[in-house]
């Protein structure tokens, strides 16, 4: 399965978000994540971590400032061939009901022309990829698969087009924490074999610290620390922070996932 080298560079400069009535939910960002990191957004509701990514593919449009993709400033792009180039998965995952796992996975690579194999091809890989053989799920229906597969088939969906760029907004929000350790590991693995550029928001703890090459802690629409899970762990900016990675019970449970980690990197 042919893949790009590596991910996309993605920077902020000085990006904040005003909505009508003068409200602020992004002030001032800025920040650089590098080709093929794992980035992760954390912070409680309301710090405006998902309008923050929002804005990478424009769902969300900037108030003030720019976002280079590769260093092109994405108000340069068609808003539609930006979104199709740059993955997105959500909690909702949005699977067309009507369609089967095959046709889902294969929306987008259909929008950009395509040809059929060549879409046959890269939906058997990437079923495979997160895990689910195409010889059971090509022909289901959303309706047929549990809420862990159909976050599987979202993924999949998300990657379809071979993006550089994958923005995923607590993607797995909605499953049992069974399930949602088990695609914890699957979306490392398949982000250190692909090597693309992740962006994933969540509010828990637990989840930033076993994912995260970097974590940005935002509150109050502004970056309160960016760092390792290391760092953040050893050396909070501020209370805010303290507070919110919980110091003592966080360190024991990083204590316990990043050996794991560790081993599938070996």
């Amino acid at each position: 399965m042919a893949e790009p080298a590596n991910g996309a560079r993605i920077e902020l400069r000085g990006v904040g978000v005003t909505y009508p009535g003068g409200a602020a939910a992004v002030r001032d960002v800025d920040l650089t994540i590098a080709a093929g990191e794992f980035t992760v957004l954390l912070g409680p509701s309301g710090s405006g971590k998902s309008t923050l990514l929002r804005t990478i593919n424009r769902l969300i449009e900037p108030t003030a400032g720019e976002v280079l993709i590769d260093g092109v400033d994405a108000r340069t792009l068609d808003p539609v061939e930006l979104r199709r180039g740059i993955g997105y998965a959500i909690q909702a995952v949005g699977l067309f009901a009507h369609l089967t796992i095959a046709g889902n996975v294969g929306v987008v690579p259909s929008l950009l022309g395509w040809e059929r194999a060549r879409i046959a091809a890269r939906v058997d890989a990437l079923l495979t990829l997160v895990g689910l053989d195409p010889r059971v799920y090509r022909e289901r229906y959303p309706r047929q698969l549990s809420g862990g597969e159909q976050q599987r088939a979202g993924v999949a969906r998300a990657l379809a087009a071979q993006p550089r760029a994958l923005l995923m907004d607590e993607p797995f929000g909605a499953v049992d924490a069974i399930v949602r350790a088990s695609l914890q590991d699957e979306i490392r693995r398949i982000q250190r074999e692909l090597g693309t550029t992740i962006v994933f928001v969540t509010h828990d703890v637990d989840e930033a610290l076993r994912l995260a090459d970097r974590i940005v802690v935002m509150a109050g629409g502004t970056i309160a620390q960016t760092g390792t899970p290391e760092a953040i762990l050893a050396t909070p900016a501020n209370d805010v922070v303290r507070g919110l990675v919980g110091i003592d019970a966080q360190s024991r449970r990083f204590a316990e996932a990043r050996p794991l980690l560790a081993r599938d990197e070996r």
